[in-house]
C-alpha cells in the first residue's frame, strides 16, 4: 500500500480511539451521576426512630397551705395533662420564706413551655412577676379566696380541671405589668451612694390593683383563718373597723402633669377593675390597654361612705370631692405620714411616697377567648 494509504489509516485509527476515548469519559459521568452520585431518596435524610416527638411541660407553682389534700391536687393535675397529651406536671411547692419567686426562676431554668400559678393572690403576684418578659405563658389556677386576675380575664375560678385545662389549650393574651416603687427617692439616693440596691425589696409588680391607706390596713388586718373559712367577706369587719378613721393629705401627679393635693383615705391604682365580691370598682380598667386607672376616696362620715358605695354600684365615672378618678401611665404619690401599702393584696410596707408605671402587654396569660392575643 501506498504511504498515502497509511496516513488515511492512522487518521482513521486515531478518531475512532478519540470517540472512544470521549465516550467513556461521558459514560463515567453520567453513571456517576446517576449512581454513585444520585440524589438520594427524601426518606434517606430522614432518621428511622420509633421514639415520639417530646411532650410539652408545664410546671405548677402551688401554696400547699391552701389545699388540704395536696396528693388529690397532684392526681387532678396529671389527669389533665395526660388528657392533653403533656408530661406529668412538674409541681414546685412555695415556703413561708419564698412565696414563689424562687420556685418560678427554677421553672424557666428548666425550660418548660408554661408556668401554672396555683395558690392565692400572692402566689400569682410572685410568678407573674417573675414570668414578666419571658415570652413564656402563665396559666391561673384557682386556690385562694379572691382568684382576682383570673376572674377579671374570666379564667375559670371554681374547678381545677377545667382551669388547667384551659391553661394548657386556651388562647393567649398579652396583658400589662404595673410597678409600684416604695419612697422612689430614697432609693434613688442609696443606689447612687453605691451602698448597695434594695430595689428588689422597694419595687414591686402588680396585675389587679395597689393601694396605700385604707385598702391596705384592711388587707393587713383581715384574718387569713377567717378568709379561708367565709371567703371575701372576712374583709367586712375589718372595713367596718377602719373605714373612718382619720384622713390624711395625698398628692397626686399623673403622666408628669401639675400635682393635686386633697384629703383622702385611700389611694387605689389599678390594673383591671374588679374587686373581691365582683364589685366594679374601675369600670374603664382594662389590663392591656396600657393605662393605669386610679381613684382617690376621701368621704368623711358613714352617709358619704354610702354615696361612694352607690357611685361605684352604678359605675358612675364623675368626679367629686369623695371619689376623684384619673388615667394615666404613671402616678407619683405622697402622702403627709406614712401609709401602709399593697400590691395585689400583699402588703410590701409603709412609705410616704410611691411610685407607679404601666409596662405594656408583657405577660403572656392563657385564657379562654384570648382577646387581644398575640399568638
Amino acid at each position: 500500500m501506498s504511504g498515502e494509504t497509511w496516513t488515511f489509516i492512522g487518521i482513521g485509527v486515531a478518531v475512532v480511539f478519540a470517540l472512544v476515548g470521549a465516550y467513556l469519559v461521558l459514560s463515567s459521568r453520567e453513571s456517576g451521576r446517576h449512581a454513585g452520585g444520585a440524589r438520594p431518596a427524601r426518606d434517606s435524610f430522614r432518621q428511622a426512630t420509633d421514639e415520639p416527638p417530646a411532650r410539652k411541660r408545664v410546671a405548677v407553682v402551688v401554696n400547699p397551705t391552701k389545699f388540704e389534700d395536696l396528693p388529690a391536687v397532684r392526681a387532678s393535675l396529671a389527669k389533665v395533662c395526660s388528657e392533653q397529651d403533656w408530661d406529668d406536671p412538674v409541681v414546685l411547692e412555695t415556703t413561708e420564706h419564698d412565696v414563689g419567686f424562687g420556685q418560678t426562676r427554677e421553672a424557666l431554668a428548666d425550660g418548660v413551655d408554661l408556668v401554672c400559678a396555683l395558690g392565692g393572690d400572692g402566689t400569682v403576684r410572685a410568678v407573674a412577676q417573675e414570668m414578666v418578659g419571658t415570652g413564656v405563658p402563665l396559666g391561673l389556677l384557682p386556690g385562694g379566696t379572691g382568684n382576682l386576675l383570673a376572674r377579671n380575664l374570666e379564667v375559670p375560678v371554681d374547678d381545677l380541671e377545667r382551669a388547667m385545662t384551659v391553661a394548657l389549650t386556651g388562647r393567649n393574651r398579652h396583658v400589662d405589668a404595673a410597678w409600684l416603687t416604695l419612697d422612689p427617692e430614697d432609693l434613688a439616693l442609696e443606689e447612687g451612694i453605691g451602698e448597695g440596691s434594695t430595689a428588689g425589696e422597694r419595687r414591686h409588680a402588680f396585675f389587679v390593683m395597689a393601694g396605700l391607706g385604707l385598702d391596705a390596713a384592711i388587707m393587713d388586718s383581715t384574718s387569713e383563718q377567717l378568709k379561708s373559712k367565709i371567703g371575701w367577706g372576712a374583709y367586712v369587719p375589718a372595713g367596718l373597723r377602719h373605714m373612718l378613721t382619720e384622713r390624711f393629705k395625698v398628692t397626686l401627679t399623673t403622666d408628669g402633669g401639675p400635682p393635686e393635693t386633697q384629703r383622702a383615705r385611700m389611694v387605689v391604682i389599678g390594673n383591671c377593675g374588679k374587686i373581691t365580691g365582683g364589685i366594679d370598682l374601675l369600670p374603664d380598667a382594662e389590663p392591656d390597654d396600657g393605662t393605669l386607672d386610679v381613684i382617690v376616696l376621701a368621704p368623711r362620715g358613714v352617709a358619704a361612705w354610702a354615696s361612694v358605695a352607690a357611685r361605684v354600684i352604678t359605675k358612675s365615672d364623675r368626679t367629686t370631692a369623695t371619689l376623684s378618678r384619673y388615667r394615666c401611665q404613671t402616678a407619683h404619690v405622697e402622702v403627709d405620714e406614712p401609709q401602709r401599702v399593697q400590691v395585689d393584696g400583699d402588703i410590701v410596707g409603709e412609705a410616704t411616697r410611691v411610685a407607679v408605671e404601666v409596662q405594656p402587654r408583657v405577660l403572656i396569660v392563657r385564657t379562654e377567648n384570648g382577646r387581644s392575643s398575640g399568638a
